[in-house]
């Protein structure tokens, strides 16, 4: 699948493991939060960076310490009209103070990729289609906000005050 990062499109170094799958030799692999459960001793002890895809279903702040372990965190947009992955990217970045990468998967679209920056995810799975119809430009077409986000970019508030 497709994957744009950095405003562009970008080769992908993870590999999402199956539950019953076990873990090769090499580096960056995806575990499902229902792995993590069950075998978070084994893998906290593996040296290889480690992504972990969270359901939309799963509060961020029951990860507590665990959150440094991941390198990346997968968060799930099951239909359009499921906007949970939004509050965890928040939450992540701003309440927990995540780094790492945030990555927006399942039903991804085009005019939803700014407002998924917006709330701090920095990386997209995309569908094929994206590849023809320029999805990066979307991550670049509104300059001016309202609302402060997760992103670091100035909102017309602090514009205004002379902060930016």
């Amino acid at each position: 699948m497709p994957l744009i990062k950095g405003g562009r499109f970008v080769d992908d170094p993870w590999r999402a493991l199956a539950d019953d799958e076990p873990v090769p030799d090499g580096n960056h692999f995806i575990v499902t939060h229902a792995r993590w459960l069950k075998e978070r001793e084994t893998l906290s002890a593996l040296p290889v960076a480690l992504g972990l895809r969270l359901p939309n279903t799963v509060h961020p702040t029951s990860l507590g310490a665990d959150l440094d372990r991941f390198d990346l965190i997968v968060l799930t947009f099951p239909r359009f009209t499921d906007g949970r992955a939004y509050s965890q990217a928040r939450l992540l970045r701003g309440r927990l103070g995540y780094g790492g990468e945030l990555r927006a998967t399942g039903n991804v679209l085009r005019d939803q990729l700014l407002f998924m920056r917006r709330c701090g995810i920095d990386a997209f799975e995309v569908g094929e289609r994206a590849l023809a119809e320029n999805w990066p430009a979307a991550l670049g077409e509104f300059d001016l906000f309202y609302q402060p986000a997760e992103d670091g970019r100035p909102w017309i508030a602090r514009r205004r005050a002379g902060a930016c």
